[in-house]
């Protein structure tokens, strides 16, 4: 439990430090988009891309972690759709409860990786972002537009002008054919991706909206605990039913048990998807996690 808390807490004190430094508007209101897409389109790609281009492919437990991680968003996708036949959630709903039931915070996910597996950890992530973000983004993006219809071709163009799929796309053409990261290249890769993970901490905190805390609380409480215990316990399930190995059983356990990503609700509002719910449960559920992934790792270690 002491080594979970020395590991996570640093994590939360950034969250934190980003949420009081855009309430005091330093260095200033302007600054945070800005460093949120420059960590999205450039910092964090570069991260995903050194990862995946070193990644050791040969690992004979790939094959399982990834059918491990497949499996536990697909059934997490049909208790979602069973549960919107009973409830009868228009998309605009569905899109928000959906996203906050299977994206995750990528920043705090490979940050808390780092702390607590160390480099074979974030491989291991990289791995499993390269098949879990393309993914949850057809599955947020067709239940945001489940009224409407959304073509296979819009889908595969959103899945192409997002910049962490390209990233992991690419380093992984990079670790098949060979190529490596010559001449300083990791160097460099490896200075950008250092810089990553602080400020996308920071624009996690940045990103929060207490206000909208008190919009809808029975809904985003319950979509909080699903998010942030049921799909652990599962994730922890499906890990012991594939027999993956210790350290990618807790890599994937700890993916499932993240809160849900800031940039879902850029995603909710460019879709017409209710911003205001989403705003609610990706606060709700960051505040939560604090408590909620010591809780879980605790219990798995």
């Amino acid at each position: 439990m002491v080594e979970l808390l020395l590991a996570l807490w640093p994590l939360f004190a950034l969250i934190v430090a980003g949420y009081v430094l855009r309430v005091r508007t330093f260095p200033s209101e302007a600054f945070w988009p800005g460093a949120e897409r420059l960590n999205y389109f450039i910092l964090f790609p570069a991260l995903l891309f050194s990862s995946l281009a070193t990644a050791p492919l040969n690992n004979p437990s790939l094959g399982r972690l990834a059918g491990a991680a497949l499996t536990g968003l697909v059934i997490g996708w049909i208790a979602l759709l069973v549960a919107r036949r009973f409830a009868s959630w228009p998309a605009a709903r569905f899109g928000a409860i959906t996203q906050g039931i299977l994206r995750f915070n990528t920043y705090l996910g490979l940050a808390a990786t780092g702390s607590l597996y160390g480099k074979e950890g974030l491989t291991i992530a990289a791995l499993m972002l390269a098949l879990m973000v393309p993914t949850v983004n057809i599955l947020s993006v067709w239940a945001l537009s489940s009224e409407k219809g959304v073509s296979p071709r819009s889908l595969a163009l959103s899945m192409l002008k997002n910049p962490l799929i390209v990233a992991c796309a690419a380093g992984a053409l990079v670790n098949v054919t060979g190529l490596g990261l010559p001449g300083g290249t990791h160097t460099l890769m490896s200075m950008l991706a250092a810089a990553s993970l602080p400020l996308g901490l920071l624009c996690v905190g940045a990103a929060l909206k207490p206000d909208q805390l008190g919009h809808e609380v029975g809904a985003m409480t319950w979509n909080s605990l699903a998010r942030l215990l049921l799909m652990p316990a599962m994730g922890y399930v499906v890990a012991v039913s594939f027999q993956l190995p210790p350290i990618e059983t807790g890599v994937l356990v700890l993916f499932f048990a993240l809160p849900t990503a800031p940039t879902s609700y850029v995603l909710t509002r460019q879709l017409g998807g209710d911003g205001q719910l989403m705003a609610g449960i990706i606060t709700l559920q960051t505040l939560l996690a604090a408590a909620s992934l010591l809780l879980v790792m605790s219990l798995l270690a």
